[in-house]
Order: C-alpha cells, then sequence, then structure tokens
C-alpha cells in the first residue's frame, strides 16, 4: 500500500527537490494553497501532511486535520511557532527539520550586513542608471566594530566565525554560555542590557516564543547605540516592526536587514507585482532606502533544499516503520530533549 502525502504552500522547487530525491516511492500531492482552517479539509484521505512556515496550524485547523484522519505533520522547516502543539498532542505527530542549513542562513545575515554598511543594494541600481556617483554610500569597516548575536546555537555560531574573520568582537547573549567557544572566537557572553548599548550590529537568531516575541521594541531600541544596525533572519515577531519603522525614522537604528516580518505570510513567497502593498507597516519599510528586505530566502540554497527534503522524507520512514521519531517536537519539549519521551516518542 503506498503511503500518501499532501504538502500545502508547495512551490515548483519542492514539487522537483521532493520528486528527485523521493528513494522510499511516497506518493505525493502538492496543494498550492496554505494550511489553515478553511483549507484542512483537503487533508481528507492521507494520514500524513507536509506544511511550511506560513501554513497555520492552530486549534481549528488541527482538529479538522484530526477528524480527517491526519496522524503525522512534518515540517519542512526548522521552526514551529505556527503549530499549536498542545492541540494536537496526543492526536497528530508533529516532526520538524532542525538544521538544513544554518551555514546558509549565517551567510545571508552576513550578506545583509555587506549589503547594507556598503550600500551594494543602492549601488546596483544606481550603476544601472548610468549614475557613478559614490555620494551616499559611505560605509566604515566592520574589522574593529563590535557586533552582538542573540542566539548562539548552529546558526548564530557561524555568523561569529564569520565576523571574527572579518576582525569584530562580539558580543553573544544565549540561555547557554560555552566559555570555551567564546574564547576561541575572542567572543563573550553578556546580558542583553550590555549587548544592546554595546553593539554597533546586532543579529537575531534566536526562536520566536511568548519570551521572545517583540524583544526588539521601543524600550530596548532605546537602550542601543545610535546608527545601530539590526539583522533578523530568524523569525518577524521578533521585532516589534512599527517601533522599529519609527527608529529608523529618527535615525536612532541607522539600518535593517529583515528576511522575515511580522505578517510575512500575507505577502512572502507571492508576487505581488502587478498589484499594491496593503500593510502599511511593509509598505513603509519598502520605501525606506535604509532597510533592505528580502523574502524569507535566507534557507534558500541547493543544499538546504536537498537537506530540507532528505531528512522530511526520513522522518516520515521513522513514523511508519513505527521507530523513534528523532526530530519529533510537543509542547513539553524543550529543544529537541521531551522530559515525556517514551520509546521514542513524545507520546
Amino acid at each position: 500500500m503506498s503511503v500518501k502525502i499532501a504538502f500545502y504552500d508547495s512551490k515548483p522547487y519542492d514539487e522537483k527537490s521532493f520528486n528527485s530525491r523521493n528513494k522510499y516511492g511516497f506518493d505525493f500531492t502538492f496543494f498550492k494553497t496554505r494550511l489553515n482552517e478553511k483549507t484542512a479539509k483537503l487533508a481528507e484521505g492521507f494520514e500524513i501532511i507536509c506544511a511550511f512556515v506560513n501554513d497555520h496550524i492552530n486549534k481549528e485547523t488541527a482538529d479538522i486535520l484530526y477528524n480527517c484522519g491526519v496522524k503525522l505533520i512534518v515540517l519542512r522547516s526548522a521552526g514551529y511557532n505556527n503549530v499549536d502543539l498542545k492541540a494536537v498532542y496526543g492526536r497528530i505527530h508533529v516532526m520538524r527539520v532542525p538544521a538544513y542549513s544554518p551555514n546558509a542562513i549565517a551567510e545571508h545575515a552576513a550578506a545583509l550586513i555587506l549589503s547594507l554598511n556598503r550600500k551594494i543594494h543602492r549601488a546596483y541600481y544606481r550603476t544601472r542608471d548610468n549614475n557613478f556617483s559614490i555620494d551616499g554610500f559611505l560605509g566604515f569597516d566592520l574589522n574593529g566594530k563590535t557586533a552582538g548575536v542573540i542566539g548562539a546555537g548552529k546558526i548564530g555560531r557561524i555568523l561569529i566565525k564569520i565576523l571574527h574573520g572579518f576582525g569584530m568582537k562580539v558580543l553573544i547573549y544565549d540561555g547557554h554560555n560555552d566559555p570555551d567557544f567564546a574564547e576561541k572566537y575572542g567572543a563573550e557572553y553578556v546580558d542583553l542590557e550590555k549587548l544592546y548599548s554595546n553593539s554597533d550590529i546586532i543579529s537575531l537568531h534566536c526562536p520566536l516564543t511568548p519570551e521572545t516575541e517583540h524583544m526588539i521594541n521601543a524600550e530596548s531600541i532605546a537602550k542601543m547605540q545610535d546608527g545601530v544596525m539590526i539583522i533578523n533572519t530568524s523569525r518577524g515577531g521578533l521585532i516589534d516592526t512599527q517601533a522599529l519603522v519609527e527608529a529608523l525614522k529618527d535615525g536612532k537604528v541607522g539600518s535593517a536587514g529583515l528576511d522575515v516580518y511580522e505578517e510575512e505570510g500575507d505577502y512572502f513567497f507571492e508576487d505581488f507585482s502587478s498589484s499594491t502593498v496593503g500593510d502599511d507597516l511593509l509598505a513603509r519599510l519598502l520605501t525606506l532606502n535604509n532597510v533592505l528586505v528580502t523574502s524569507h530566502q535566507a534557507f534558500f540554497t541547493k543544499e538546504a533544499l536537498q537537506n530540507i527534503t532528505d531528512t522530511t522524507l526520513s522522518n516520515v520512514k521513522q513514523w511508519i516503520d513505527g521507530n523513534s521519531l528523532d526530530n519529533e517536537i510537543c509542547y513539553h519539549c524543550e529543544k529537541e530533549n521531551c522530559p515525556k519521551k517514551a520509546n521514542g516518542r513524545c507520546w
């Protein structure tokens, strides 16, 4: 009997990657629509669905999926803040891809830093208009400056290595200190107060949780250096966008590189070039020449797509075979370690 998997929010590159690497012979159905309470009924007849970052699995959606017979949700992402884990617990297993390409995201964060500092995005358009003036493009040497990295997991550590290579001093805020790592790369673990007040550049690499939501807000921005650069390749909800816009307008924040946005689900991964952006905050960000927005593409490398595909399919195979679920998550989990896990499964 073939194993059927329904994919939500699928793109042509998803179909190509999963079809080309389907060594298990699974039967795929690709839905372009995103998963929510209105589209969950499409899962009728599927025990397994595959979801992405802008699919919303709240309690209502979870109830519909469960009633449709869904038993496993495989996320082709590391983050899972879009899943109500309490609503699915004991009914639908959830698995993720914890580390598909930390290099890709860290390198994208570095690219945003370099582009904003040296005004590469603006220079590109100026020279295409045969304007070769460099007025207004003054940057600064990264060497000798201080970067604050919030979150020193796999991605944060790779960025720290990159910034160390630029000759930067790095301040780290993370719940788990690693003195040996810090010493090796000339970094220092500090509290948020010190990181905010001493960093020329701040880059976010932590998950979105109730504790981290809007951690960058009017109050925290006020503690930062004038002209600070803020980089976010993690989750849009880490930043209070209204506060960021105000700080960009008055010059408190010198520049911002954003690969994610609070309300990105309505726009990112889609083509709106023939229409207008109705989100006033996003539209405002796009008008500011000291802001560089990319559309959640930090993960988007060949290597990352291959890792996402292979790990997702391996997750499905583990579940089918009744094996331990290495990448399962539930609301009891702290990172990958679940105190409720027995026989390799969260329940």
